[in-house]
């Protein structure tokens, strides 16, 4: 059942109501039925409308708030019991029921302040507490705005070789929208790229996308709110950007970095081995070629500059690990290297 339909039965109850309660004083006036329609009406709209402004209250906040407000309670009934314990006389009676009504007033206003505050780290949400089996242990993986838009998660995801749920912050689906919009033609691009993907990626059976609501408006960069609803919901963070890599390995979150899986699956090339390529372009050191490997492996060609646009085995001869990726260092085979004096 959707919400209208649950508003427009609200709003069809209360009106009768108000009807039946103005029939029963309807004796003193034959238009109160009519009167209490109206009322019923109106105030069912009144509500309706403050559940609107109501919406971007979180429900954790709420469960926060609740839990703050029952602590309060709890504490002010036995502080207020043991000032009641101690009345003997009247007099005191009076004075015990306003130090009641005065430490009800005060606890409740500190427990849903300070449970309102640590709402972030809140996590006994007594009204929504949910039962599952504890030796099945659920992996939330959180995704970035930077991974979404490069594409490549939609494919591993179809692999099945990352299991669990994938979340989707709002605050990041809004960006990404934002992206979508922008007035630059590559951008825009790239946001609606983005916005495919996880198209794709919601209507897969294999994999399980859910939004998160939950945003943090005391927090301006999105950095750092992924950071912060990653500890809140003890998720890892699958991202492709350098900065938000090392600054949540700092903060103590798990990072699934896309480059590094990239780099780990590229085969291994050892010296002495043979592999076609095409050269490309000059390298930056003399007589060099520059060609790249179908995972975009930069091999660098000895000889290699009169042998652009030309398809040639070469023999490795070493191997270089840089921060950026793979470098291979390759020689023309059967080529004849004359030697330097």
């Amino acid at each position: 059942m959707s919400l209208f339909f649950i508003r427009v039965f609200f709003v069809v109850i209360s009106s009768v109501v108000g009807y039946q309660i103005g029939l029963i004083f309807g004796a003193f006036n034959n238009y109160l039925p009519f009167i209490g329609l109206t009322g019923g009406f109106l105030i069912a709209a009144l509500i309706i409308i403050a559940e609107f402004s109501l919406r971007k209250i979180s429900v954790r906040g709420l469960s926060a708030a609740v839990f703050g407000l029952v602590f309060g309670l709890l504490i002010a009934k036995l502080l207020s019991d043991s000032f009641i314990l101690k009345s003997i006389n009247r007099a005191n009676e009076t004075v015990a029921m306003i130090m009641q009504v005065i430490l009800t007033l005060i606890f409740c206003y500190l427990g849903m302040t300070i449970a309102i505050r640590g709402k972030d780290e809140f996590s006994l949400v007594i009204p929504y507490v949910k039962f599952s089996r504890q030796d099945k242990e659920e992996t939330n993986t959180i995704l970035d705005t930077s991974v979404i838009i490069d594409g490549r998660i939609a494919d591993i995801c179809e692999s099945k070789f990352i299991q669990g749920r994938f979340i989707v912050p709002r605050f990041v689906l809004k960006e990404l929208q934002q992206i979508a919009d922008s007035q630059d033609a590559l951008k825009r691009n790239r946001g609606r790229r983005g916005l495919d993907i996880l198209n794709k990626m919601q209507k897969s059976p294999h994999v399980d996308v859910k939004i998160h609501e939950e945003d943090f408006p005391d927090v301006r960069e999105v950095d750092a709110k992924l950071v912060k609803l990653a500890k809140v919901l003890h998720a890892k963070i699958f991202t492709n950007d350098y900065n938000l890599n090392k600054v949540a390995e700092f903060e103590g979150v798990s990072v699934l970095n896309i480059n590094e899986l990239s780099n780990a699956l590229k085969p291994i090339m050892l010296p002495g081995e043979t592999v076609e390529v095409k050269v490309v372009k000059e390298g930056k050191e003399q007589n060099q070629g520059i060609g790249y490997l179908d995972d975009g492996t930069m091999i660098v060609v000895e000889g290699g500059r009169g042998l652009i646009g030309q398809m040639k085995k070469v023999i490795v001869t070493s191997v270089l690990q840089t921060a950026a990726g793979r470098m291979i260092f390759a020689k023309v085979e059967n080529a004849y290297y004359p030697r330097q004096k």
